[in-house]
């Protein structure tokens, strides 16, 4: 038997542990953890950030921003850039643990503990009827630590041990173990 609960308690799953980088027009790294995000074509991601961020202000002014996955071992980190405002902490990435580095094709950083990034181009900034402000970015490239990559060269998410919010319990989960394989599991169907 099904239970309705309205909307309350309304999610989607997995959802990413998005962490975004900017820098002011100082070159002063700030990280923010979006829970509001992901990719929305190939080469875009979308991500919904609320009007008093330091974040935000810092892409209107760079137009470049990085997307970075929160890992197992950066889950506190991540957890903390989540709860604390750059607005009222200026001093919230070194407090954060991580290291910034400067992405290769943007003007954003990196960070050293967070094995995978996308750097991204702000293509449109919106503001939603929600209240919320949509930000748009181009994905000009992808890297990713060595450490993270299978035999044949391409990210494997479970070397990364990329963590997802599972907002339904306000927990953290371990993203990994593999259950099929895409675009083969079907043909089960397809072929019968």
């Amino acid at each position: 038997m099904r239970k309705n609960f309205g909307q309350k308690g309304v999610f989607t799953a997995p959802q990413p542990v998005l962490l975004v980088g900017t820098y002011d027009e100082n070159g002063v790294a700030n990280v923010m953890n979006v829970a509001w995000g992901g990719q929305c074509s190939e080469h875009h991601v979308a991500l919904n950030l609320g009007h008093e961020r330091q974040t935000l202000e810092n892409m209107k002014v760079k137009k470049e921003f990085t997307v970075m996955f929160a890992t197992e071992e950066t889950m506190v980190a991540a957890d903390y850039l989540g709860i604390v405002s750059g607005l009222k902490v200026h001093d919230k990435v070194a407090k954060s643990g991580l290291t910034p580095v400067k992405a290769e094709m943007v003007d954003a950083p990196a960070f050293e503990q967070l094995p995978v990034t996308l750097e991204c181009r702000v293509t449109s900034i919106r503001e939603e009827r929600t209240g919320e402000v949509r930000v748009v970015g181009e994905v000009v490239n992808l890297s990713a630590e060595e450490s993270v990559l299978n035999e044949k060269g391409k990210v494997d998410l479970g070397k990364a041990h990329l963590i997802c919010f599972d907002e339904a319990t306000l927990k953290y989960r371990r993203i990994g173990e593999v259950v099929g394989n895409a675009f083969v599991e079907g043909n089960k169907i397809r072929k019968a």
